[in-house]
This record gives structure tokens, sequence and C-alpha cells, in this order.
């Protein structure tokens, strides 16, 4: 009988599921897959750490809705891919992770690299907590149904990230040639809402009197958002976001209030606590955009009413109590509570004067964010630079952040063109994501152009990036706003204790400090531009786009606070207020 390894053999079945990219490392326990990777159609992207591989893949799943892959090497290879791959699972990314183990015949003896100090040979054990499944290989027989199911299971239900762990030896051994017989449902179906909950959920609209929609990064298809934009302009309700529903809807929507919580607005947050019904899509009612749940800031249930419809059982209900909650795909449910409105309601509803307040609060937004970004101070503010990009990259370019202003001052006053696209880590807010994200995001979408907003902790912290970038010829446009400073911490320090100790970058004097980044980046093979005077930014941008090459732009910014207009409940804890409950 003809016989491959089973390396080999995994290879093919990666193939026939059109993975296209594996993102990761090398070592002892995966080069046998990398080997049989060579000759294949997958391309094999090589990073230097593995966190910068898992954000790359995370980047890659965002931009095309498809699964990322991973391949990590035992031990501390897939220790350092954590940071990473918990990224991709708290904010609901398919991501496949591959790594290599021990050999399986020297399970508990503590060979080379085994994590193994109080529990035998359980690296798995680390990634349970976020993973949606683990699965630990012991026969090589098992492998094509363990990566059947792997894929499976990321990328149905709630989307998320997987691990599979396969002893060393197990790629080595011979097998079969894989003959297709694991392969992914040819169509997976959804699961909709019933008749009578759609009915339930249209008659609670229909009566309202302030109602209001609030959805998340759970939707994102086009018929999604092509549902939602239907029902509310039929029934004129006003629309809210969450930090990752930012640009599922055009900034410039009649009906869109923005996004509440920390940086909400208090005219958001008038409607938000305000509502008699609310209808909640994909959205899982963060701290972030719940104000810490505190009901005298964002959202007050009760009296208000909560209409919560997610995929995830785990969801409903669980930071507010709900009044109907369906566990659906949100798609499938837009479209039956439509049905359902016009066939009780066929004339579209009017509330006047609506959207003209909308229309004055949301302008204030942007003309305040506009004329900050007027001034020629130097360092630049941070609007000054949202407006320099706004106005020098094409409407369709990708926005990948990281964390800070560049993530919550996009979030808030960055007037998003209706063609693009804000990629930014939200449920982890983890700092580092954005340089090694745009990487995959640019391989994703090589026709783009993807911009890294990042400040200079986040590429400090994952410099690896740059030449990710350069070694697969992805042109990222990495933007560094440096303030030399962990800034949004050393503000928050400051404004609370009067001083940030241990947030900001210093030399052995004292004083501010920070690499050349434009430099590192030309020593990387990319390009350098170093703005030195407010009207060079503009420039740079414009010079980077054209050129269609990796590009680092060291953007010196005063550190300055993002308005945070909500409510986070740390800032009472270091107060010395804590909440009645918590006494």
């Amino acid at each position: 009988m003809t016989t491959v390894t089973a390396a080999e053999a995994l290879v093919a079945q990666l193939e026939s599921y059109g993975v296209e990219y594996v993102f990761g490392t090398c070592g002892h326990t995966n080069i046998a897959l990398l080997d049989a990777l060579g000759p294949s159609s997958v391309r094999f992207v090589i990073a230097r750490h593995e966190q910068a591989a898992a954000h790359a893949a995370d980047g890659y799943s965002r931009a095309t809705g498809r699964p990322g892959v991973l391949l990590t090497h035992v031990g501390p290879g897939m220790m350092n891919a954590v940071t990473g791959v918990a990224t991709a699972a708290l904010d609901s990314v398919p991501l496949v992770v591959i790594t290599g183990d021990i050999p399986s015949y020297y399970y508990g003896r503590h060979p080379h690299q085994e994590v193994n100090l109080h529990a035998d040979a359980d690296q798995t054990a680390i990634y349970r907590p976020f993973c949606k499944r683990t699965w630990e290989v012991q026969r090589v027989q098992d492998l094509p149904r363990a990566t059947e199911r792997a894929f499976f299971t990321a990328t149905s239900g709630r989307p998320g990230a997987v691990l599979i762990n396969i002893p060393m030896d197990l790629f080595n051994r011979p097998v079969a040639p894989y003959d297709g017989t694991h392969p992914l449902p040819g169509h997976l179906g959804r699961p909709g809402l019933d008749e009578a909950t759609a009915g339930q959920l249209a008659e609670e609209l229909l009566a309202a009197e302030r109602p209001l929609i609030y959805f998340g990064g759970g939707l994102r298809s086009p018929r999604a958002r092509a549902g939602l934009l239907a029902l509310a302009e039929h029934l004129d309700i006003p629309l809210a976001h969450s930090l990752m529903g930012k640009g599922v809807v055009s900034d410039r929507h009649p009906l869109l209030l923005g996004m509440p919580g920390f940086w909400g607005l208090e005219s958001t947050h008038e409607r938000t606590r305000g509502a008699d019904v609310v209808l909640a899509l994909a959205t899982r009612f963060a701290e972030t955009d719940a104000s810490s749940w505190d009901s005298a800031y964002t959202w007050n249930f009760p009296p208000s009413r909560l209409l919560q419809i997610d995929i995830d059982p785990a969801e409903i209900g669980r930071n507010y109590p709900v009044h109907i909650g369906a566990v659906a795909d949100v798609e499938l449910a837009l479209e039956k509570i439509g049905a359902a409105v016009r066939a009780r309601q066929g004339t579209p509803v009017s509330r006047p004067g609506l959207r003209e307040s909308i229309a004055a609060a949301r302008t204030g937004v942007f003309e305040a964010a506009r004329e900050a970004g007027r001034s020629d101070d130097f360092p630049l503010r941070p609007q000054r630079i949202l407006a320099d990009l706004r106005e020098a990259l094409p409407d369709d370019a990708i926005l990948v952040t990281d964390v800070g202003w560049n993530k919550n001052g996009v979030a808030q006053c960055y007037e998003l063109p209706e063609a693009g696209r804000f990629i930014t880590p939200g449920g982890a807010s983890t700092m580092g994501f954005g340089p090694a994200a745009a990487v995959g995001v640019q391989i994703a979408r090589p026709e783009r152009v993807v911009v890294a907003l990042i400040g200079d902790g986040g590429m400090s912290a994952q410099l690896p990036a740059l030449p990710m970038a350069v070694e697969q010829g992805a042109p990222v446009i990495f933007v560094v706003m440096n303030n030399r400073a962990h800034g949004t911490i050393a503000d928050l320090q400051a404004s609370s204790f009067g001083r940030s100790h241990g947030c900001e970058f210093t030399d052995a004097e004292g004083r501010p400090y920070s690499p050349d980044f434009a430099r590192y980046g030309e020593s990387c093979g990319a390009d350098g531009y170093t703005v030195n005077a407010p009207g060079d930014l503009r420039k740079a941008l414009e010079d980077a786009v054209a050129a269609r090459r990796p590009a680092v732009l060291d953007v010196p910014m005063v550190n300055e606070p993002v308005p945070t207009p909500g409510h986070w409940n740390i800032k009472d804890i270091y107060a010395g207020r804590f909440p009645a409950d918590a006494v």
C-alpha cells in the first residue's frame, strides 16, 4: 500500500479545505509539517515571534471571514502565542492553532521543553480558558477527524479559537494518503428565528415610544447590514454601536448615534438611558460600552426592556435582565423581524425631530475633532494625526489599530468612509495587536491600502511585524503615534494620583526617550519617514500610499487624553469609592 507521512496527509487535508496561508514559527516539533508544506499550494508566513504570527493570522481572518491557521512549537513556542490567540478568541475570530508537542512516548518524563512541573504533559490546559475546544491527538489515525472537528468548531456558531495538539512523532508516522474522507460540511445551516418570537419582537418595537437598536461586532455580513438598515429606517429608530460595531453602518447615516459607554456622548446616553425598548443585536454589553454597567450613565434595564438576539446562548442575559431573548443568527433574525414588522405596519414610521437632533450631535463631534485637527502645534495633537489620515487615505483604506488614542479616538471621532474598515482588538484590548494584525490584513487584501495606526508602546511590543511585512512584500503603512509613553495609562495615573510614574519612557538620565522608528523601518528594508514639522505627515502619507511599499512613519504626538464623557468604575476605585454591593 502506498503511504505518506501524517504531515503530508495533513497538508493535503488543509489544501482540500481551501487553506491559503499558515502563519507561524518553526521548532523541532513541527518541521516535519513545515517540510510537507514546502511543495504544497499552502504558503507559510514565517514570523520572528509567535505572538506576531498569531496576530497576523487573526488579521487575515478578520479581513476574509475565513479561519486563520497558526503553527507553533512545543512549550515556549505555543505559550508565546497565548496573547494573540486569546485576542482572537475574545473577539470571536475563527483561528485554528496547530502545535507540535513532545514525542508521545516521553509524556511525563520531562523531555526537552515539555510543559511539566506540577502536572504531566498537559500544555493544552494553557489554552482551555479561551479556546472553544482543544484536541490532544493520541493516535495518528485520529488526526484527520480532529482536524475536521477543529475547522468546524472554529467557524460554526459563535466563531472562535481552537487548538490541535500533535506529538511530533505522529507527523512522521506512515499513513494512507488523504482521500477526502473528512470533508467540511458542504453547507452549514444557521439557527433562525421562529415566527412567534419574530412577531413578539415586532410588536414590542411597534408599541415602543422611544425604541433604540444597539448592535455589535457580530453583525458584519452585507445581508445583516441591509436588514438592520431596512428595519431602522422603516421604524425610524436610532442606532448605537459597540466599539466592535464601528463601521457596520456609515458614520454619516442620519439615524446613527455613535458609540455609548466610556467614550460615548451625553447626547447618546440620553437616548440609551431613556429608551423604553432596546433591541440588542450580536453584542455582549462589554464594560467599555456600558459605563461599567452603572444604570446612571448608559443602559437602564429595567425600566428599559431588553430584547436580545445572539448566536451564543451564554450572552443572553449575561449582564442585564432580558425581556425577550433569542438564540439566532442575527442576519436571519433581522430578516424575520423586518418581515413581521412590515406585515403589521406597512407604512414607514416618522419620528419628528429625531434625525435633526442626531445630526446636530454627530456634527458637533466631527466638527470639534476637525477643529482640533487644524492645529499646527508640534508635537502634533492626536486629532491632527487623524485629520491628516482621513484626508490622505483612499476611502476604502483599512485602519488596523492598537490600543489607546489610535483605537478610542478613531472609534469616537474619526468619520470612517462607508467603503473603509476599522479593525481593532476589543475583548482583550491587546497592546501590540496592530502591527502584526495589519500584515495579516494586507496579505488577505493586497489591493487595499492598509494602515497600522499604533502607539510607540504598541510598535515596541511587536517590532517583529516590520521584517514580516518586508519579507511578505506587504505594503503596510505603520503610523506610529509617538508620545514616548504608554500615554493613555500615563494620563489616567496623572489625573488620579497626580503623577505618571512608571508609564513614560526615559533614558538613564531621565530624559524622554524613544527609538528612531523610521530608521528601524529602514534597517528592516522598509521606507522610513520622520515627521519633523506639522506639514510633514500629510506629505509622508501621500508618498507612502503612492509607493506601495512597507513604510514606517514616526509621528511625534503630544500626550493628550481621549475624551471620556461616559463612566469607568476604575476611576471610582482610585478615588476610594466602591459600589454598594461591593462592600
